[in-house]
């Protein structure tokens, strides 16, 4: 097995010396800020899950939504510690050199695998939000105008093709060229501040119509009344286990910092700022909504919100949302890149060295990711699997099978019993994933109108 990018010198993402090349063939003793570092890991984990944490509120009671919402971020904070320590005793610089030190080539290979599944299905899938938001969606007959449309009407300009060939040339193409992941500070300082803008508006309609009285008190428990209820419980179970992930991003991040102390205050100041985003998005979209929140939030500023200004407040939100998915595209697509080119040419220089390599491949991936979003309408079905499965490996599954394998004896006793639940809630969440969206696609065959 090689480790070539992991024992280069050259590797911009995998230094941990100060010396990197900063893309224009000069040396550079630049190292990542520490505010620029917090911000792109929580774009990482900021992405399209955090419209479902008001319905998974709704399931689950304010109460049991903000504990889990905690207990969560403490879990991925320990799995995060794994991994960063298990890589300093195996000297390993990415995840991938961890997985092999671990299991061998075949780890290396599942953990490819898994990214190149994780990250390029949820690409996809922002691209196909992007293009519902902005032009709209047809389904079972019924078209649902897109913001461009509702403002300038249908024409070639607002159609879907179009508007999402103008965001690949003009945002996603200039921001994914970027050879640092620090470069990208500024865009996901943005992402995550039209995040905090989309709480602010959610949290101002919901105080506005509790003065005026027409908001009822939440739940703050589930509501229990039979069989049917409990299933309905476990259905909000992958959304708030995979609302944390980011471990594909770590180690490039930390190397870049320089100094791996910095990783630790980075890890806990990005979870802080996450969950704060996080509870009170699921709060006060729970609130706003009561029990005709939607699966998709969002989808519920389609509708008059009853207060003044209410279409200009949906198309702020709308809008916002979609800005947001935008500038989130390049820090996935950062993992999805340099995973690739390194199951592709394991033996080949380093990615940042060769720049037709990184034209090519930087241009073939986003073509692919645009040719997904437009023309293979099945595709969000499939990754609705691979990307449930994909997902809870990184997070959980491989930080815990690391510890429990234990290849350098530092494995403390809490590090088995946290990584014994780590796999428990993974395939327990994976399964219910996996079983809701069958049963979802089933019901759609059975009755298209659905």
């Amino acid at each position: 097995m090689s480790h070539r990018k992991e024992e280069s010198p050259s590797a911009l993402p995998l230094l941990r010396s100060s010396e990197r090349d900063d893309g224009s063939g000069s040396w550079s003793g630049s190292k990542a800020s520490l505010t620029g570092s917090v911000f792109n890991l929580s774009t990482t984990i900021i992405g399209a899950g955090i419209m479902a944490l008001p319905a998974a509120m709704k399931v689950v009671g304010v109460s049991v939504g903000v504990g889990a919402i905690i207990f969560l971020a403490f879990l991925t904070h320990t799995s995060l510690e794994i991994l960063l320590r298990f890589s300093r005793a195996a000297k390993a610089a990415t995840y991938a050199h961890l997985m092999g030190d671990a299991f061998g080539s075949s780890g290396t290979l599942l953990f490819h695998v898994a990214v190149l599944l994780n990250n390029f299905g949820i690409l996809v899938v922002y691209v196909i939000i992007i293009g519902d938001v902005l032009s709209g969606t047809s389904s079972s007959g019924v078209h649902h105008f897109g913001v461009l449309e509702g403002w300038f009407g249908q024409c070639f300009w607002t159609t879907r093709t179009f508007v999402l060939l103008l965001a690949t040339l003009f945002v996603f193409a200039p921001l994914a060229f970027f050879k640092r992941i620090d470069s990208l500070r500024h865009s996901s300082a943005l992402a995550v501040a039209l995040a905090i803008v989309f709480l602010l508006i959610t949290a101002g309609i919901t105080f506005f119509k509790l003065f005026n009285g027409s908001i009822a008190s939440p739940r703050m428990l589930p509501n229990i009344t039979d069989v049917s209820s409990i299933w309905n419980l476990f259905t909000a179970a992958p959304v708030l286990v995979t609302a944390f992930v980011c471990h594909y991003n770590v180690h490039t991040i930390e190397n870049e910092l320089g100094d791996p102390s910095l990783m630790q205050p980075v890890i806990r100041a990005s979870l802080v700022l996450c969950s704060s985003i996080y509870i009170l998005t699921a709060l006060f979209g729970f609130l706003l909504f009561g029990e005709s929140t939607l699966d998709d939030v969002l989808a519920n500023f389609d509708t008059d919100l009853g207060i003044p200004y209410s279409s200009l407040l949906n198309d702020i939100v709308r809008i916002s949302y979609a800005l947001h998915l935008m500038l989130v595209f390049p820090v996935i697509f950062f993992s999805l890149r340099f995973n690739l080119d390194d199951l592709l040419f394991p033996s080949a220089r380093s990615l940042d060295l060769d720049h037709r390599r990184f034209v090519f491949i930087t241009i073939g991936l986003i073509t692919l990711i645009y040719v997904a979003a437009n023309f293979l309408p099945t595709i969000w079905d499939v990754f609705q699997f691979t990307g449930a499965t994909a997902t809870v490996c990184l997070g959980f599954i491989f930080p815990a099978a690391i510890s429990i394998r234990d290849p350098h004896g530092i494995s403390t006793k809490k590090d088995k019993v946290l990584s014994i639940v780590m796999i428990f809630l993974a395939v327990f969440s994976n399964v219910v994933a996996i079983y809701s969206n069958a049963e979802s696609l089933f019901r759609k065959r059975v009755d298209p109108q659905q």
